[in-house]
């Protein structure tokens, strides 16, 4: 039950809060590269099945359609689902909305587009949000939860992936305006306080893993429109060559 609440308390993190910035730290770049891994994709699936899915639902995602990431029926049977749903049945959770709404005061948001909801001009995609997002958590004693987050800051979630990451603090440094201005801390850096399951660069992976899931989830047949474009446009150039040279011979004897 307790780990059940603290995953619950999870389900805010996108939802944001009346005291939250819209402002933080540049984004960083996703590495896109993963959209393409199946392995990759098959790795995010699973986190996102164990550490968002008891909050957040993907209600416009079937288990079944896991199938195009190379997984069998058997296998997401097997290692997906867990509260005893039908392979063909739609991603939701069990949480009544009512009481999430009554608990937390808002119902956790559906992540089935959440990769492509969020996009800012100057700072990136969805995608680089959540990538920077779920890597920068750090300790503060001040916030209810004993979280906070560069990239979203006085954000209401508590770090969900705590144990994977390790817990780090923000290292800040103060910047003062010319002419006795406003004084400003900017992130200069974290120091790690205890290690978690992985290291940094594991842990980067994993989260490019679900992110690239998750960008996956709102567009299933993204990389196959992707191809398909590809083809298209190569029909098209090779077709304008042959009808520019067809042209010009019905129009040779023509003066």
């Amino acid at each position: 039950m307790k780990k059940l609440i603290l995953t619950l308390l999870a389900s805010l993190a996108l939802l944001g809060s009346a005291q939250a910035s819209s402002e933080g730290i540049a984004w960083d770049k996703f590495p896109a590269q993963r959209l393409t891994d199946t392995a990759a994709l098959q790795h995010g699936a699973k986190l996102f099945v164990n550490y968002c899915l008891n909050c957040h639902q993907a209600a416009y995602m079937r288990y079944n359609r896991l199938r195009d990431i190379g997984l069998t029926e058997q296998q997401i049977k097997d290692n997906l689902v867990f509260t005893g749903v039908k392979v063909g049945d739609l991603m939701k959770t069990g949480l009544d909305p009512k009481e999430a709404k009554e608990w937390f005061g808002a119902v956790p948001p559906d992540l089935s587009v959440i990769a492509r909801s969020r996009s800012e001009e100057g700072k990136g995609s969805g995608a680089d949000y959540i990538y920077t997002y779920l890597r920068s958590y750090y300790r503060d004693d001040s916030r209810p939860t004993g979280w906070n987050n560069a990239a979203f800051p006085n954000v209401g979630m508590p770090h969900v992936l705590w144990e994977l990451q390790g817990q780090q603090r923000a290292v800040f440094e103060e910047h003062k305006e010319e002419h006795g201005g406003e004084v400003t801390h900017m992130l200069k850096g974290y120091e790690p306080i205890t290690p978690g399951k992985l290291s940094t660069a594991e842990y980067n992976d994993a989260v490019a893993d679900l992110v690239a899931y998750l960008q996956w989830m709102s567009e299933p047949a993204q990389n196959e429109r992707v191809r398909l474009g590809v083809w298209v446009l190569l029909f098209l150039a090779v077709f304008t060559v042959i009808a520019w040279r067809l042209n010009a011979a019905f129009w040779k004897d023509v003066k």
